[in-house]
Formats: C-alpha cells, sequence, structure tokens
C-alpha cells in the first residue's frame, strides 16, 4: 500500500486515542468525582472508549481493494492499544497529567 492511500487513516489514528479516548475517559472520572484516577485505571477507560471506535474502523467493504488498508487499520489499532497502555502515546500522557492537575 502506498503512503498517500493511507495517509488519512494515519492522521485519523494519530488523533483518535486522544481527541476520543481520552476526552470521553476524562468526562467519565469527572461526573463520577474521581479527581485522581491511576494511569493505569486511566489507560484502561481510554482504551474502552477508543475500541467504541471498532464499528467504524470495520466500516470499509469486504471488497478485495480494500483489504490491505483493513489489515492496516487492524495492526494500527493494535499498535495504539498497546502504545496507550505502556503510557507511550504522549498526548494521552498530557491529558491525564493535566486531569489530574486541574480536574
Amino acid at each position: 500500500m502506498r503512503d498517500e492511500q493511507r495517509f488519512e487513516i494515519e492522521r485519523a489514528f494519530d488523533l483518535l486515542p486522544h481527541v476520543v479516548g481520552s476526552s470521553w475517559a476524562v468526562i467519565f472520572f469527572r461526573l463520577n468525582g474521581i479527581k485522581n484516577p491511576t494511569r493505569e485505571e486511566y489507560h484502561k477507560k481510554v482504551v474502552e472508549y477508543f475500541n467504541e471506535l471498532e464499528p467504524l474502523f470495520l466500516k470499509l467493504p469486504n471488497d478485495e481493494k480494500f483489504q490491505e488498508m483493513k489489515k492496516y487499520i487492524q495492526n494500527r489499532t493494535k499498535i495504539e492499544i498497546d502504545k496507550i497502555m505502556k503510557g507511550e502515546n504522549k498526548e494521552v500522557e498530557k491529558r491525564y497529567d493535566r486531569y489530574v492537575d486541574y480536574g
């Protein structure tokens, strides 16, 4: 697959973990009055909400020309979840720090 064919998906995966996962996690913790979740609790909640996007990730047709893109999406999803759980997604970590500091 050429780079230009996956450019938009790459950009989406650069943003979705913190824009969707972290935002929803913060809403969950804030509304439940949890001001100091552990990083592990936060990461798990981010992944939980990020995984809610799976139906969108599966939306591409089962046509042969989409198979390589679908495999890329599956692989990138696993990579992003692993990064979140290991604390290696810098944007997710910034959102966590901001929440526990300013709640």
